[in-house]
């Protein structure tokens, strides 16, 4: 029949015309209805699965939200108010060359972007082939791995997803959350789990890849899990432990952290305020601030007044009782979240550079040190203090110490105190000093050096080196007590950083001198690996690649 005809008699006759085409169409919807109805019944769909915003979600099966609070908290503090201030710009103004010399290098650029980005296509693609699901990627044995207290709950897929994202990998993006919001975190085979790794692996790994792609699925699962990591702070007084202990958390026999490291208990301000931001629940955002609150009021009440020790007694919130201090393991992101956490809520919450600026002060009076060297090389490293009847510091450097590079420059240049930016600088190249100074290329995971009296330069003295300095590493390095490299990004994300901050292009070549290095020094047939000592050309591979993929391939972020 023409299209014509049927138009034809739909206008003269349409109840005739109609009648069976209604007919047939409510036929099949009573069979659509039958068939999703049986579905159902036959339990074809789990009844925690969802088809939530073009992902099949899987809900939880213990919904953290609805557990009972045993020390309830009777008023939230809100996230503070107001228009946010206009913070001082942070990134170089660069600006586009349009010369041959300026074309010449972007094609250079461009050709190391291509080597990193096919470094991580590499590692992911073995990941995904081998270990997908899994905590990590075993790069040598070719095994997927999880680890203990990580949940089981894949943290190298959650952790790889914001990369997946900037290096435009968007089918392995979309593959990777759709595997990530069928997460169910309330099943596991571990009965406890480090509250501090879920929440900077997990939970930051999910709120960073909704804030790049917007998939709100991402936020939904975030939200659960931070349900979950919120009970850790259902304590007598609401301080949270090292260890979020399921069962104990529901039936109300959770206490907070003896000798918590400090780090753990203080670094989750980025991912539970930006949550709260998110949500509009203020629980998140109260959770953490009671902790903030506590750094505040003991910052001068420590053995090294500005500074945390590297341990917590949060039972009693006695922060006194340790007196050892470090930026180092333990730590570190305790004192990197301090600028952070103040851009993140837009300046509107002054405590957050107070503790910045006290804490800076004390840094570099007490454990900031120049090494003697030769030239006198102007570089600085952060060693470690120990407080008795006066604070002594220890020259020993560590890989994870790097980050203080790019915290002395965030905070320099959101505070506006150029000092910092220069300290920042300083600490960076001592970095980049140490990847040159080993046979590898690559920084140790820890080790000694000769130090001067203060941060100025020094004398160098042969005789002192030969006495006390191991005579086979260069001058300046007494010893290496742990010459691994555990693919640490540190060092790289300073030299990110002060390339953005500064427009100098020498980070850029600082930072593919270190990429060649660490890639000859640890690239397997699957990946990349973990090696036992920068103390030999020749290097190990020891079989790990620390529950992310190859950390370091964000190096292409220095290249853009």
């Amino acid at each position: 029949m023409l299209a014509e005809d049927v138009a034809w008699q739909i206008q003269d006759h349409p109840f005739d015309v109609m009648t069976p085409i209604l007919r047939r169409k409510s036929r099949i919807v009573v069979a659509l209805l039958l068939v999703i109805l049986v579905y159902l019944l036959v339990g074809l769909v789990p009844e925690n699965n969802d088809v939530l915003w073009g992902f099949n979600y899987v809900h939880d099966h213990y919904d953290w939200s609805q557990q009972k609070q045993f020390y309830p908290v009777s008023e939230y503090t809100p996230l503070p108010t107001g228009q946010p201030r206009s913070l001082p710009s942070v990134q170089y103004a660069f600006k586009e060359d349009k010369s041959p010399e300026g074309v010449a290098r972007e094609a250079v650029l461009e050709s190391r972007c291509v080597e990193v980005k096919e470094a991580f296509v590499k590692s992911w693609k073995s990941y995904k082939n081998v270990a997908f699901g899994y905590d990590e990627l075993l790069p040598v044995s070719g095994e997927g791995h999880d680890v203990d207290g990580f949940g089981g709950w894949g943290a190298t897929l959650i952790d790889s997803l914001s990369t997946l994202w900037i290096m435009d990998l968007k089918d392995d993006f979309y593959e990777a959350a759709a595997a990530a919001v069928a997460i169910d975190y309330s099943k596991t085979r571990d009965t406890s789990i480090n509250y501090f790794e879920t929440t900077i692996r997990h939970l930051g790994g999910l709120l960073s890849a909704y804030d790049l792609s917007k998939e709100t699925a991402l936020l939904e699962k975030a939200t659960e899990l931070g349900d979950m990591l919120y009970m850790a702070y259902d304590t007598p007084n609401r301080m949270p432990g090292f260890w979020l202990n399921f069962q104990e958390a529901k039936a109300g026999k959770q206490v907070a952290g003896t000798r918590s490291p400090s780090a753990a208990a203080a670094s989750s301000s980025l991912e539970f305020t930006r949550l709260t931001q998110l949500t509009g629940d203020n629980k998140y955002y109260d959770a953490i601030n009671r902790v903030t609150q506590v750094l505040d009021e003991w910052q001068n009440k420590t053995n090294l007044p500005g500074m945390w020790p590297t341990y917590f007694d949060l039972e009693r919130i006695e922060l006194d009782s340790d007196s050892s201090f470090t930026l180092g393991a333990s730590a570190d992101s305790l004192y990197e979240y301090l600028p952070k956490a103040f851009a993140i809520l837009g300046g509107l919450e002054p405590v957050y550079e107070k503790l910045y600026r006290g804490a800076m002060e004390t840094i570099i009076d007490h454990l900031l040190f120049r090494p003697k060297t030769p030239d006198q090389a102007n570089i600085l490293f952060s060693g470690n203090v120990w407080v008795a009847s006066e604070p002594r510091l220890s020259a020993q450097a560590q890989h994870l110490c790097c980050f203080a590079g790019g915290m002395f420059g965030l905070g320099g240049k959101l505070f506006q105190i150029p000092e910092h930016v220069t300290i920042g600088e300083k600490i960076t190249k001592g970095c980049v000093w140490a990847y040159d100074a080993l046979p590898a290329g690559i920084m140790p995971e820890v080790f000694n050096l000769l130090d001067c009296p203060t941060l100025d330069p020094c004398e160098w003295n042969q005789e002192e080196w030969e006495i006390v300095g191991n005579t086979k590493l260069k001058q300046g390095i007494k010893n290496v007590p742990d010459p691994r490299y555990l693919l640490r990004p540190e060092a790289i994300e300073s030299v990110f950083l002060m390339y953005r901050m500064t427009g100098n292009s020498e980070y850029q070549e600082m930072a593919w001198r270190m990429f060649r290095m660490i890639r000859n020094a640890t690239e397997t047939d699957l990946a990349f690996s973990s090696i036992k000592s920068v103390k030999t050309v020749n290097t190990v591979r020891t079989d790990s690649m620390e529950v992310s993929t190859m950390r370091v391939c964000d190096l292409r972020r220095l290249i853009l």
